[in-house]
């Protein structure tokens, strides 16, 4: 089986490949397509993988290429973690947003829209391509905005591209564990958009368990939402949000704490990681051991401004590992094999939340087996919930709609639609300046 993974120089390709070296099962993936526009990025991060492949004999094969049409051809999953823009685009993201007093978090409010607004038009011509040259491939989209990302792709490729993200398994792995219950023994009710989402449920042998948790305040402070958001308003809430939500419900003192930060999110994980990739070059230095160094530091500072400002503490030590591989590791098994399985995944809706329409890509629980991913029945969100699901989605159509027409109007609307935009005016600057900072959006007229 031949996996191809579009962003192949990015720094967490070598949790993916790793993943893939624990899997011995008949059928796992044999050969490894790594494909980046960065040749000194994708050395590096083939000199990571050669390090990791030595311990393992039998290991999947590892090909670099810049040709994206080469990348393609033969593919039976395609895995798509491209950064449109690089680092530096965060970068940019986040200090124009920043300036006009709004966020500029890579997924959310402004950041999320420019993010939006340079990838799609990219992920649409990789869409395009896949049908053409892989057209009985799976596409597995991790290229961030992933949900808004994933919607672009599926009106192209249907419902053979699916989007992942690690933070709903993330969150319902950390309230099995403060629950007592091994998290493959529960079924996580979560239900939103990417980065959008809410635990409602946690059950076990068809038992709901997520009320214990919300009766006991001391259990509810215990993990990371609980400090982030704290105990109080999440019993209001009678769930338990994605830690994006924070940006949501505490937006003054993330901005605030953003705009004191001596450097933003992407600028410093810009810096951290051209020292990586300098370093990971070079012939006399091991790339795994220079990799492992600068994970467990990304890691460690990962949402550390929203953790500073609600009092949360330090990330705990079993969250440090990520997640994302072992659910795109679970999702190919699923698919490859025919092995049902059960994972929250974005896909479209097809009737799942009937305040959307059906193709609508969402975050949800699905059935996954040898036809791809269905989303399970789920029941409707409260009202508030809803409300804020279907404003986002309207700025994520809004993004759609201008990345497909080139029109600057529309995506001035985008921006002045999202509820974390509180101005016209606002959204004007915000649209010049990034058209001022982003060569990749002079498509907008």
């Amino acid at each position: 089986m031949r996996l191809t993974i579009l962003g192949g120089g990015g720094f967490r390709v070598p949790l993916v490949y790793g993943a893939l070296l624990a899997d011995r099962a008949e059928g796992r993936v044999g050969e490894v397509v790594l494909h980046d526009l960065d040749a000194g990025r994708l050395h590096a991060v083939s000199r990571v993988l050669a390090e990791q492949a030595a311990e393992h004999p039998g290991a999947p094969r590892v090909t670099t290429t810049t040709d994206l049409d080469e990348a393609l051809r033969g593919a039976d999953f395609v895995f798509s973690a491209i950064r449109v823009g690089g680092l530096q685009g965060r970068a940019d993201d986040e200090r124009v947003a920043l300036a006009e007093g709004v966020l500029g978090q890579e997924t959310v409010g402004a950041g999320g829209i420019a993010y939006g607004l340079r990838t799609v038009p990219v992920a649409t011509d990789i869409a395009r391509r896949v049908a053409r040259l892989a057209p009985d491939a799976w596409v597995i989209n991790f290229t961030n905005p992933a949900g808004l990302v994933t919607e672009a792709m599926s009106r192209y490729l249907g419902d053979r591209v699916i989007g992942i993200c690690d933070s709903p398994v993330g969150l319902g792995r950390r309230v099995a564990r403060v629950l007592g219950v091994a998290p493959g023994d529960a079924f996580v009710d979560y239900v939103g958009l990417n980065h959008l989402g809410w635990v409602r449920g946690l059950r076990v042998a068809g038992r709901d368990e997520l009320p214990r948790l919300l009766a006991d305040p001391a259990l509810l402070g215990s993990f990371e939402e609980g400090r982030l958001f704290g105990p109080d308003w999440l019993r209001s809430l009678g769930a338990i949000p994605n830690e994006y939500l924070h940006y949501y419900y505490f937006n003054r003192e993330t901005v605030r704490a953003y705009q004191q930060a001596e450097l933003t999110r992407g600028a410093f994980l810009r810096d951290q990681q051209a020292r990586f990739y300098a370093r990971a070059g070079h012939p006399d230095v091991s790339a795994l051991a220079a990799w492992d160094r600068t994970r467990a530091e990304r890691e460690a500072t990962y949402m550390s401004e929203n953790r500073e400002t609600a009092g949360a503490g330090e990330r705990e030590e079993e969250d440090l590992s990520g997640g994302y591989e072992k659910v795109a590791l679970a999702l190919m098994r699923a698919v490859a094999r025919d092995t049902r399985t059960t994972l929250v995944l974005n896909v479209r809706n097809q009737g799942t939340l009937p305040s959307l329409d059906a193709d609508a890509v969402i975050e949800v629980p699905c059935l996954v087996d040898a036809n791809g991913a269905h989303p399970l029945a789920t029941a409707p969100l409260p009202a508030h919930a809803t409300g804020l699901v279907s404003s986002v989605k309207a700025v994520e159509r809004e993004v759609l709609a201008a990345a497909e027409s080139g029109s600057r109007a529309t995506a001035l609307k985008a921006f002045a639609l999202h509820p974390l935009v509180d101005s016209v005016t606002v959204a004007r600057r915000l649209t010049d300046g990034y058209l001022a900072v982003h060569p990749g959006l002079a498509y907008l007229k």
